[in-house]
């Protein structure tokens, strides 16, 4: 009976060291598999303006398109801005046309009868002071009335080098420095049309990329700056897996090389080798096992062919290796 009970034994622990060896055998990674995570890419987003917030029109796990409109600053400030700016614009311009299209005829015919009026205040003037003049040297009459007659006389010979001067420059129109300050004014007054435009238009807040938003930072009413993010959006596109090979497993991680990633719910995915460090590294405390704590590895990155819903940003996936 005893030895009975002893063969049961024997088999019961035989039995229980071949199942811990199959276990064991499971657990043991097959050669050539190693682990990483898809890479997260993400952006923040923010306004490239300050003000309240005037309207957030999307939420979290909605996917927007390139271009795409987000969220709006109140723009009355910047609205207006622009409105002065065009106004201001089209004034230089028409300052400058009117240099441009010179003197007008009729102002041309002015000028030349204020001049002929000049010449007979004139020509009165110097007549008055030749009697005042003869008379003084009779001593008819007084001193006061020549020294009137000399300052009416000088200042008719002023009004008509003034009139001259006037109708030189009728006739000749504005100087060329005239006209380039006129243009460059213009010009100063576009850019600053310009860049109201484009104030007004960092006010509105649109979509770099396609993508899915993953975190809404703020509500309508809060006052941002510049650097005051908004969103946050995960960039759809390419997805890549980022991983860590020991150097025995260098001649099989080289770019182009086909790999399988599989997710630890069991989905698979083709994709190929793009990078590899030329670096040494220690490995990382988010792949680090205990057997790896002091290992050099090198960082390489996949590329999956073609990415679905499935892979999620972060999350951690096995890659096996061609065989060698």
């Amino acid at each position: 009976m005893k030895r009975v009970v002893l063969a049961i034994v024997i088999l019961v622990a035989i039995g229980g060291i071949a199942t811990l060896a199959v276990q064991r055998a499971r657990a043991v990674p097959p050669p050539g598999t190693l682990y990483g995570n898809v890479e997260i890419r993400e952006v923040t987003l923010s306004f490239n303006a300050e003000g309240a917030v005037r309207s957030m029109a999307r939420r979290e796990g909605d996917r927007v398109m390139a271009g795409d409109a987000l969220a709006e600053l109140d723009d009355a400030t910047n609205r207006t801005a622009l409105a002065l700016a065009v106004a201001r614009r089209d004034q230089s311009k028409a300052q400058l046309d009117l240099l441009l299209a010179g003197t007008r005829a009729e102002t041309i015919d002015q000028a030349r009868a204020a001049l002929a009026g000049a010449n007979a205040m004139l020509a009165n003037a110097e007549a008055t002071f030749a009697r005042q003049e003869e008379l003084a040297r009779r001593d008819v009459n007084s001193r006061q009335a020549l020294d009137d007659a000399l300052r009416a006389r000088d200042a008719a010979r002023a009004q008509v080098a003034q009139s001259r001067a006037a109708l030189d420059l009728a006739v000749h129109g504005p100087l060329p420095l005239e006209i380039e300050a006129a243009r460059a004014g213009f010009r100063a007054a576009e850019a600053t049309v310009d860049l109201a435009q484009v104030q007004l238009e960092h006010a509105h807040l649109a979509a770099p990329m396609d993508g899915t938003i993953t975190t809404r930072i703020v509500e309508p009413g809060t006052v941002v700056l510049p650097t005051s993010p908004v969103y946050a959006m995960a960039i759809d596109g390419e997805t890549w897996v980022r991983g860590f090979a020991p150097e025995a497993l260098l001649g099989r991680v080289a770019p182009g090389a086909v790999v399988r990633v599989t997710s630890d719910g069991g989905k698979a995915w083709q994709g190929r080798i793009g990078y590899v460090s030329p670096v040494a590294e220690f490995t990382p405390k988010t792949v680090e096992t205990p057997d790896l704590r002091t290992q050099l590895v090198y960082r390489f990155r996949v590329r999956i062919d073609q990415p679905d819903d499935a892979l999620r940003q972060g999350m951690p996936v096995t890659i096996s290796l061609p065989a060698p």
